[in-house]
């Protein structure tokens, strides 16, 4: 028996020993051909981790070298310890590295692959292998697995084995499918566009991409007529397309929908979705009661930022790699996985979010949290573990949510005891219209749902065209420019050429310099004024502050008498001071005196006795009467400096009042005086501008007239030289007689001094 098992073990070792190296040799040799369309590096790493590829097949024989043999070593020793204890897959996992988004290099793979690189691919190999003996035995261990990221290039065959997909009958009729007609054709096909726009296996026009996607949406829409095509699940399709091919992507998408609870969420009526926004509404309730307060005080809906969460998988949300490390996750473990990752976002997210009103918060959902996870997606899948998740609490939630949508039908439709068949059917009907029309609302609101995201891949095709076109705007700038400067190249040539013309160039010089100096004494008259204008600035700023410093003689009037009431209130509290001093002292003097008389008080008669008592009660008397008198005083002197005080501050709050409307009237004039010298500033301005206008146009009429008389020139010496070839010409043949060729001549000399002549005068006009 243990020689049988052995023998087994060495079997199953050896198959997946030369299935690990055939995909690796595969995986080279496709990488190193460097495939330029997305499509071709799709298919070709779909087929490399599908089974049922024949170059890939655990059972082809291969030759064992030096290196298999230490492999199969390193897989016996696994397989060993698989194989005694139950546990050992999870060990084995904790010393792994997570792989999904890593690529193997055509360096690398024609070496030896890294150790912990190299046990992954060992580790998922026998996996897939042992798909449903590990599925049975050790599902935790997998999920801990999946959550660490399954490896680019056994995600296909992964997905399809956690959703089992790999043997669907539909699969055969795929072909037959795409033959036939869909009413969702056009809805189709105005999205295919605004699916993964800046991808590049979709984003040029009727691309492989596109197409495929085309074909696996229409082929659904026509199984399941009554979800039919709904925005946003092309997103799932496309990242399923990215992995696999489009037999396999409809399959593993039929899949989801039915298995997933995403045929509920994009149906017409989107009952699911409603069940989980409320689901995560009373979690964030729960969790986050400071967040849930402000969003309800900003009337900011969980449905306004989370409704494409729970459609696209947060395909719309976070770059493709984080996304596809939550949808490993997803075919593992379902929907729970969206609402742990909201809430850890959410989480992280509360500072900011409290400080801002809806539409910052708007702002920041989509601009700011999609680019918070770049590094990587490990924190985000760790925080969104330590959220705590109670299942039986979220059905309790959907009982809740049934109920109360229940009652809410119930409260729109009046049912009665008996309704006659008529009343029946006018309610049925009624009910009909309902729910026809609610089925268009949440439609509508589906849309409107998903087209921000809609809206967002317009934002980017439209910023696209606006790159090109700013691109074509700098070229005609740039062919503008070239352009400029052969024209000034040219001016410069009919410069040189005018030099040839004295008469004429020295005209056009003259009149160019006189215009240029009008120029320069504009520029100059501007410049004059700016400076002027800069001056009285500087003037009024120093005007402003020595009026600041100087005080008003009425305020000094005013200072002097508040000076003079001071120094009599001073003077009155002093004299008011020397009194109770001299009340003092003549107290304390009555006060010896007692003291004396009452020396001997205890030796003198009862009568004497009681005389000093009532001299006491009267010294008593006074001195309290002193006091009470120092006490008036004290307060009178308190009154006085109060009443001072007062008079003070409001002689300051008026002289405060006095200096703003002085200051206001100040301000008036200034502006008023700016703006006068912006005006004389603008009509300085306009004037060079008509001055530069009439010098252009008075150059240009220059150059026209002496264009025009040179030309004239040019005909008269052309002329001139067909007269001259004329004569020698009458000379040489000799036709004429002799007196008629020397009238003929002198004809001819006449005409050439005549033109002589007139040329001589248009030069010296010129």
């Amino acid at each position: 028996m243990s020689s049988v098992a052995t023998d087994k073990v060495a079997g199953k070792l050896s198959s997946t020993l030369s299935w690990v190296k055939n995909t690796v040799s595969h995986t080279v040799s496709q990488m190193a051909s460097q495939v330029a369309s997305p499509s071709a590096s799709l298919h070709t790493t779909s087929s490399s981790t599908t089974l049922s590829t024949p170059a890939l097949s655990p059972s082809s024989p291969t030759q064992l070298s030096p290196d298999d043999l230490e492999l199969l070593a390193k897989l016996e020793e696994q397989n060993r310890l698989l194989e005694t204890d139950s546990k050992s897959l999870r060990s084995v996992n904790g010393s792994r590295r997570n792989s999904g988004s890593s690529l193997v290099s055509s360096s690398s793979a024609s070496s030896n692959l890294s150790h912990l690189e190299e046990d992954s691919w060992i580790l998922w190999g026998r996996i897939v292998n042992e798909w449903e003996d590990v599925r049975k035995k050790k599902e935790k261990q997998v999920k801990e697995l999946v959550r660490k990221g399954i490896p680019h290039h056994f995600r296909a065959i992964v997905w399809q084995l956690l959703c089992s997909a790999q043997s669907m009958p539909i699969k055969d009729q795929y072909s037959e499918l795409l033959k036939m007609t869909s009413p969702c054709e056009k809805l189709i096909r105005r999205d295919i566009a605004r699916t993964y726009p800046e991808h590049d296996f979709f984003k040029e026009k009727d691309s492989l991409g596109q197409e495929v996607l085309f074909n696996v949406m229409k082929a659904y829409s026509l199984v399941d007529r009554e979800v039919g095509y709904c925005q946003g699940s092309a997103f799932i399709v496309g990242l399923l397309l990215m992995q696999m091919p489009e037999e396999e992507a409809f399959c593993v998408f039929v899949k989801l929908m039915q298995d997933y609870r995403l045929r509920e969420l994009f149906k017409p009526s989107m009952a699911e979705l409603g069940l989980c926004m409320y689901q995560f509404e009373c979690m964030i309730q729960e969790h986050l009661p400071e967040l849930y307060v402000h969003f309800q005080s900003q009337s900011f809906h969980t449905s306004m930022y989370a409704s494409s969460w729970f459609l696209t998988i947060f395909l719309t949300t976070f770059p493709l790699p984080i996304a596809t490390r939550i949808f490993d996750i997803f075919m593992s473990e379902g929907l729970e996985i969206v609402f742990r990752v909201g809430l850890a976002v959410l989480q992280m997210n509360q500072a900011e979010l409290l400080q801002l009103d809806m539409e910052g918060m708007l702002q920041h959902f989509q601009k700011v949290i999609p680019h918070q996870f770049d590094s990587g997606p490990d924190k985000l899948i760790q925080a969104s573990y330590q959220v705590k998740y109670n299942a039986k609490k979220m059905k309790k939630l959907e009982k809740e949510y049934t109920t109360i949508k229940t009652k809410e039908m119930e409260e729109q439709v009046e049912i009665k005891p008996v309704p006659s068949e008529k009343r029946l059917r006018t309610e049925n009907r009624l009910l009909k219209q309902r729910i026809e029309t609610l089925e268009k609302e949440s439609a509508s609101l589906a849309d409107r749902l998903i087209q921000g995201q809609v809206t967002r891949a317009q934002e980017a095709e439209e910023n696209y065209l606006v790159k090109r076109e700013l691109a074509t705007i700098k070229q005609q700038s740039d062919e503008a420019i070239t352009k400029l400067e052969q024209a000034e190249n040219t001016i410069r040539e009919l410069q040189q050429q005018q030099q040839w013309h004295k008469c004429s160039s020295r005209y056009s010089e003259d009149f160019v310099l006189q215009l240029e100096k009008e120029l320069v004494q504009a520029r100059l008259s501007e410049a004059e004024s700016h400076c002027a204008l800069k001056e009285m600035q500087d003037k009024v700023l120093e005007m402003e502050k020595r009026n600041s410093t100087l005080p008003d003689e009425e305020n000094v009037a005013r200072l002097h008498e508040e000076l003079i009431a001071v120094k009599l209130r001073e003077t009155e509290a002093l004299t008011g001071l020397k009194e109770l001093r001299q009340q003092v002292k003549d107290l304390e003097e009555h006060w010896q005196r007692h003291l004396a008389r009452t020396t001997g008080r205890w030796k003198d008669p009862p009568r004497k006795n009681a005389v000093n008592e009532l001299q006491d009660e009267l010294m008593t008397v006074r001195l309290r009467e002193a006091e009470t008198q120092a006490e008036l005083k004290e307060t009178k002197q308190r009154m006085m400096e109060m009443e001072t005080q007062s008079q003070i501050n409001s002689n300051h709050l008026r002289r405060a009042e006095q200096e703003v409307s002085n200051l206001q009237g100040k301000v008036q004039y200034l502006s008023a005086q700016n703006k006068g010298l912006l005006a004389q500033l603008n009509e300085a301005k306009r004037r060079q501008a008509e001055i530069e206008c009439k010098s252009k146009e008075e150059v240009m009429a220059v150059r026209l007239r002496e264009a025009d008389r040179i030309a004239a020139v040019a005909e008269l010496q052309q002329h001139i030289a067909e007269l001259e070839i004329q004569k020698e010409e009458g000379k040489i043949q000799g036709q004429l007689n002799k007196s008629d060729s020397n009238q003929y001549i002198r004809e001819l000399k006449d005409q050439i001094a005549e033109l002589h002549h007139e040329a001589v005068n248009i030069r010296s006009n010129v």
